[in-house]
């Protein structure tokens, strides 16, 4: 009998394998000589969705963006919204919906989306199908988007996300402590994520950090996260603080207060991020888009609709200063 094992590259796991075993994700499976995605096109939800809920707010707003997901993920948290999918321990690929790459860009075109979105689980754990997605929304004039907790190696980082037009990067928390205990992961690898995407030239950024009471969302460990933001991604990274809500393993902790979130806004603010976001939460302003220079509503939010969008050609229409962000359809590395 054959008991040696091989390591799986896909993620800083390195899950070790025998023949016929799965990963940590479980859905990288290692078949003779190889680790593989399987199940493979198989989907666990397909939806069409404002761009506003990924959460981005500075690619292409307004416009609808085709959503899917698979089954599996590489992180373990405690606080997981889609635990149902994410931690599947069987595969009944009968009971779920096999759709192929062709089929999914056709569907995005008949919903009449912009853009299609690999999220409810991370599409590190099923990148191979996401890229050839992706491959085919490209000849098709559709965006492609990551929405993604960002832990994954050097080389499927960089085939993953070079080949996106936008991602919003999970960051959980800003110590390595909440990572180990809270998602069986380690935050190194989500800062280089982060990092390398940042640097990159045709793929936008934006970041949640989704604050858990008592666990992540101290005023100092938002002043940490925020000033790390500044200075490794840069100031027109947008920032999203989103409301925790029970789930999972942490139904007894208390919902976020808004006031958190604004006060995470407030810390933000002050480190130099010029756009700053509530998420899950209803606020007044806390979803708007303002002008940095001079002050000007640019774009005006009510939930996940968009009331008003002022920014013409990528600029405030007042005082002429430059938007960051994808304002416009141009796709094409």
């Amino acid at each position: 009998m054959n008991t040696t094992t091989i390591r799986c590259d896909i993620c800083p796991r390195a899950c070790r394998l025998k023949d016929g075993e799965r990963g940590f994700c479980l859905v990288r499976v290692r078949h003779g000589s190889e680790v593989v995605l399987k199940p493979y096109a198989y989907n666990s939800g397909i939806a069409l969705d404002p761009i506003e809920k990924k959460p981005l707010h500075h690619f292409l707003p307004g416009t609808s963006v085709l959503s899917l997901g698979t089954i599996g993920c590489n992180l373990a948290c405690r606080f997981c919204q889609n635990w149902n999918i994410s931690k599947k321990e069987s595969h009944p690929e009968d009971r779920m919906q096999h759709t192929s790459a062709e089929e999914i860009v056709r569907m995005a075109l008949e919903q009449g989306a912009s853009s299609i979105a690999y999220t409810y689980n991370d599409p590190v754990t099923w990148f191979e199908y996401v890229l050839e997605i992706a491959e085919l929304a490209r000849e098709a004039g559709l965006a492609s988007v990551a929405v993604s907790a960002g832990y994954a190696t050097e080389k499927t980082r960089k085939l993953l996300f070079s080949a996106m037009d936008a991602a919003n990067i999970d960051l959980k928390a800003f110590t390595d402590n909440f990572y180990r205990t809270m998602t069986s992961g380690r935050i190194q690898p989500v800062l280089d994520t982060i990092q390398y995407i940042a640097n990159l030239p045709n793929t936008h950024l934006e970041i949640t950090n989704l604050m858990i009471p008592g666990l992540n969302d101290s005023p100092e460990e938002t002043r940490a996260l925020s000033e790390w933001v500044f200075n490794n991604a840069g100031r027109d990274t947008p920032l999203h603080f989103s409301g925790f809500t029970p789930h999972y393993k942490l139904m007894h902790t208390p919902p976020t207060p808004t006031e958190t979130l604004l006060r995470a806004r407030d810390i933000a603010r002050s480190v130099g991020l010029r756009y700053v976001y509530i998420g899950n939460r209803h606020s007044a302003n806390g979803s708007n888009t303002h002008c940095p220079s001079c002050g000007a509503l640019l774009i005006e939010r009510d939930g996940y609709s968009i009331r008003r969008n002022r920014i013409s050609e990528g600029k405030c229409p007042q005082c002429g200063c430059s938007i960051s962000g994808t304002f416009s359809l141009a796709i094409g590395h």
